[in-house]
C-alpha cells in the first residue's frame, strides 16, 4: 500500500530528517506524488524521480521528465530538469529510505522483522527462520512469512530469484508494503554490510536480529577499505535493533558485544560456552541427520533436543541463533522443532549421491574463507576416509583476498580442485582462475582450470573411482552468470549436478574402472 502526498510532504519529510538543502520551483510542490523511484524505466506519470549513483547520467532525468515525472530528487541541479520541482538534499542515499518510508506508509511498523547479519550462515538461518516461524504460523492457521535473502525473495506478491544480499532501501520497501498488504505479520532478511555501510536499511527497525560471526571479506576498492571499515558497517545493526543475539563463538567478540549495547536488549548463545544464554552441546551426527541439546542459562528447565535434517556440522551453530531469536518471540519448543525438521535453504547443502555411493556431490553457496573453512572441515569429520574434491571460483570485482584465502583452505582438507567461473564480471574469468591456480600451486594441492562450471562438474563426477565427496560451491541454486555487467542465463549446479550423476548412474561400470 502506498500514500498519495503531496511533493510537499516528501520534502518536509526530508527538513525533518536534516537532509534538506534547498528547492527549486517550490510553488508546484502541491501536485501529488504517484510514485517514487530511481529508475527510469519505471517512471509513470506523477512519479517523484531520484537521481542516485556513480553511473547517474542526465539523460536518465530527461527521460523521466518525458515520460511523466513531476519532479525529482537529487545532490545537485540540473539543467534538464530545470522544468520541474527539484528537493535538494546533502545526501541522496539517506533519503531514500526517507523517501520510500513515507511513500509505502512505514511498512516496517507493521511487520516482526527478524534480521540475520555476519560473514557466512545468514542465508541458512534465514531459512532456519522461515521454517520455524512457518510453522508457528501454520499452527496458527496462518500463511507463510516473508522472506528477503540472497537466495530469493517472497513478499506474498512477488517471488523470485535474488541476485543481491540486501536489496536498495525502495525495493525493500515495496517489499516490506507488499507483505502488510498480503497480511503477513513476520518477515525473515539478510542484511549485508554494504546494505549497512550505504544506508539501504536506515530507519528500519528489526525485532530481533542475529550476528553470527565475523572474518575478514569484501575488501577492496569496490566495498570495504579494510577490515575495520568491513567490521563497523556490520556493527550498525545493532542500533536498529530491539532484541540481538549473538554468536560468542565470533572473532572480535569483545568489540561485538561493546556494540550490542546499541540494540535495546541482547542474548547471548554459543556452541562452546557453556555461560553463553542459550548453549549447545552434545552435538553429533546420527545416519542423515545431526542432533544437539540446548540449554538456556535463565530456565534450568530448558534443556531440549533438536535434529537437524539438513547436513553440515556448522549448521548447529546457525540453528542455535535461530532458537535464541524464536525463543525471544515466544513461538512454542514443538514448532521449532518440526520447523527444523522441514527446513531447507535452496541452494545450501544439498547432496546428491550416485547410486553405487561413490560419488557424494555437495551444492552449496559457500563462497568466503570462514564458510569454506566450515564446510570441508565439517565434510572431512563426516565423511573419514572419503576423497574431497573442491569445484568453485572467485568473483570479479571485489573480495580479491578470496582468490589466495579459498585455494589455501581447500588445500587444508581436498585432494583436488577444479577451478571455475564464478561470475567473473568485470575482470577476464581466465585471469581470475590463473590467479586461483597460482595460490593453489603454492599451496600443493593438485588443481584443473575449466572455466565453463557445467564443464568442470561433469568431469569431476566421472571421474570418481573411490568414496569421494564434491564440493561444489558458490552458485548453488543461481540461474544467472555475471559477465561484465550482463546477468547471462545459465543451468544452476544442481541442475549439472543431478544430470552428471545419472549419467554416471547410467554408464558401465567397466568403463569408470
Amino acid at each position: 500500500m502506498s500514500l498519495i502526498l503531496s511533493i510537499s510532504e516528501y520534502e518536509k519529510a526530508l527538513d525533518n530528517a536534516g537532509l534538506l538543502q534547498k528547492c527549486l520551483l517550490k510553488e508546484k510542490f502541491s501536485e501529488t506524488v504517484s510514485l517514487v523511484t530511481y529508475d527510469s524505466r519505471e517512471v509513470v506519470a506523477g512519479t517523484l524521480f531520484i537521481c542516485k549513483g556513480a553511473a547517474f547520467k542526465p539523460e536518465y532525468l530527461k527521460s523521466a521528465i518525458d515520460d511523466g515525472a513531476v519532479a525529482y530528487v537529487s545532490e545537485k541541479e540540473y539543467e534538464e530538469g530545470a522544468c520541474v520541482p527539484a528537493i535538494i538534499v546533502s545526501d541522496i542515499r539517506k533519503a531514500m529510505p526517507v523517501l520510500g518510508d513515507l511513500f509505502y506508509d512505514y511498512p516496517q511498523n507493521k511487520l516482526k522483522i527478524t534480521a540475520f547479519g555476519g560473514t557466512k550462515g545468514k542465508s541458512t538461518s534465514t531459512y532456519y527462520m522461515k521454517s520455524v516461524v512457518d510453522e508457528y504460523l501454520a499452527s496458527e492457521g496462518k500463511g507463510e512469512s516473508a522472506v528477503l535473502s540472497s537466495i530469493d525473495n517472497y513478499d506474498g506478491v512477488i517471488r523470485e530469484e535474488s541476485h543481491i544480499t540486501t536489496a536498495e532501501s525502495l525495493e525493500l520497501h515495496k517489499h516490506m508494503a507488499n507483505a502488510v498488504a498480503s497480511d503477513i505479520d513476520f518477515l525473515e532478511m539478510e542484511v549485508s554490510s554494504q546494505a549497512l555501510k550505504y544506508d539501504r536499511v536506515l530507519g528500519m527497525r528489526f525485532a530481533v536480529s542475529v550476528f553470527m560471526n565475523i572474518s575478514e571479506d569484501h575488501i577492496s576498492p569496490n566495498e570495504h577499505t579494510d577490515f575495520e571499515d568491513y567490521l563497523s558497517s556490520k556493527m550498525k545493526m545493532f542500533a536498529l535493533t530491539d532484541t540481538a543475539a549473538v554468536n560468542l563463538d565470533s572473532d572480535c567478540i569483545e568489540r561485538v558485544l561493546d556494540e550490542a549495547k546499541a540494540a535495546k536488549s541482547f542474548v547471548t548463545f554459543s556452541c562452546r560456552d557453556e555461560a553463553a544464554d542459550y548453549y549447545a552441546h552434545d552435538i553429533r551426527k546420527d545416519g542423515e541427520s545431526i542432533f544437539f541439546k540446548v540449554t538456556k542459562k535463565l530456565s534450568p528447565s530448558f534443556e531440549e533436543d533438536f535434529e537437524l535434517t539438513m547436513p553440515g556440522l556448522f549448521n548447529v551453530e546457525n540453528a542455535l541463533g535461530v532458537i535464541a531469536a524464536a525463543d525471544i518471540y515466544g513461538i512454542p519448543i514443538e514448532c521449532i522443532r518440526e520447523g527444523f525438521r522441514k527446513a531447507k535453504s535452496p541452494g545450501r547443502m544439498e547432496l546428491f549421491r550416485s547410486k553405487d555411493g561413490l560419488v557424494n556431490a555437495f551444492v552449496d553457496y559457500a563462497h568466503n574463507k570462514l564458510s569454506f573453512e566450515a564446510l570441508y572441515s565439517s565434510v572431512e569429520k563426516e565423511f573419514p576416509g572419503y576423497d574431497i574434491v573442491g569445484i568453485f571460483g572467485c568473483p570479479g570485482g571485489k573480495a580479491y583476498q578470496r582468490r589466495y584465502e579459498l585455494p589455501q583452505v581447500a588445500a587444508k582438507y581436498a585432494d583436488k580442485i577444479y577451478i571455475c567461473a564464478e561470475d567473473p564480471g568485470p575482470d577476464p574469468a581466465e585471469e581470475i582462475s590463473e590467479e586461483i591456480a597460482k595460490y593453489a600451486k603454492e599451496a600443493g594441492i593438485a588443481y584443473e582450470e575449466i572455466e565453463d562450471r557445467g564443464a568442470a562438474i561433469h568431469k569431476a563426477i566421472l571421474e570418481v573411482r573411490r568414496p569421494t565427496v564434491l564440493l561444489i560451491t558458490g552458485k548453488g541454486e543461481e540461474t544467472r552468470q555475471k559477465y561484465g555487467t550482463v546477468y547471462a542465463p545459465c543451468r544452476s549446479d544442481a541442475d549439472y549436478t543431478k544430470e552428471y550423476i545419472r549419467e554416471y548412474d547410467e554408464s558401465p561400470h567397466h568403463a569408470r574402472k
